[in-house]
């Protein structure tokens, strides 16, 4: 089992519903499996896995409400109750299409930065209670996504080292700001023993990454998946490749 209680934004379609797909049918699944979007109403696919998979529970979520972020964690306690919430990932962003510095525009990053930086960070502030919980029930300090963990969806496009293309300001500083903030609550929260990476799924034929792609949606997951269950203390605040290559900052 990767984790007991695993909660995961953005699943209406693309790498969320994948993940919460490959969770639900995994050998052994999460006994929770938390699936937020901001219109569950109309996510069909996801509502075919709650109704096949017990354990799949859809949450409404909108990132970028705040007040919605309270509802949720309202929500999310009842369901996992004393066990906590072992694993959160934060996984819903955007990405605008604007490229070159003369087409970016103001609110592209604003909003950007809204979804793709700013909700994680609360997000996780938010359900910090939840994640100590969970990591309390395990002795020592040994780190795991088991125990305890935050996963943040980045992007190699946020890798200021590797950006030798300029152009994509709104997501590139976007990701850029939400590998800035993994650094921080790395070692803000590693006293109460809680694991946080984050993880670029590569370059996938979603949405987002259009049909020319190297990599399907389940194939990125499956690698995402394997990697998180290997995480440990030498992952801490790190920035990794789907594939597990350790990418720089």
């Amino acid at each position: 089992m990767l984790a007991r209680t695993v909660l995961v934004t953005g699943c209406s379609r693309g790498l969320g519903l994948e993940m919460v797909r490959q969770l639900a049918e995994a050998n052994t699944p999460p006994e929770v499996i938390i699936a937020a979007c901001r219109k569950p109403q109309d996510a069909q696919e996801l509502h075919q896995l709650c109704k096949s998979h017990q354990g799949v529970h859809t949450l409404k979520l909108d990132v970028a409400d705040e007040q919605s972020h309270s509802e949720a964690v309202a929500a999310v306690g009842q369901l996992v109750g004393g066990r906590g919430l072992n694993l959160l990932i934060n996984n819903a962003g955007v990405a605008p299409r604007s490229t070159r510095i003369n087409m970016v525009r103001w609110q592209q990053m604003v909003d950007t930065f809204t979804v793709n930086a700013v909700a994680p960070v609360m997000l996780s502030k938010a359900l910090l209670p939840q994640l100590k919980a969970a990591a309390a029930l395990t002795e020592g300090s040994d780190l795991s996504v088991q125990r305890a963990a935050i996963i943040n969806i980045s992007s190699i496009l946020g890798s200021i080292q590797n950006n030798d293309q300029g152009g994509l300001y709104p997501y590139r500083a976007s990701k850029a700001a939400l590998n800035a903030i993994t650094k921080s609550l790395s070692i803000d929260l590693r006293d109460s023993n809680i694991l946080v990476g984050s993880v670029c799924p590569g370059w996938v034929q979603t949405d987002m990454g259009g049909r020319n792609a190297p990599l399907t949606p389940a194939q990125s997951i499956a690698n995402i998946l394997r990697l998180l269950g290997s995480m440990n203390d030498a992952h801490h605040g790190q920035f990794y490749q789907q594939d597990g290559t350790k990418l720089p900052w």
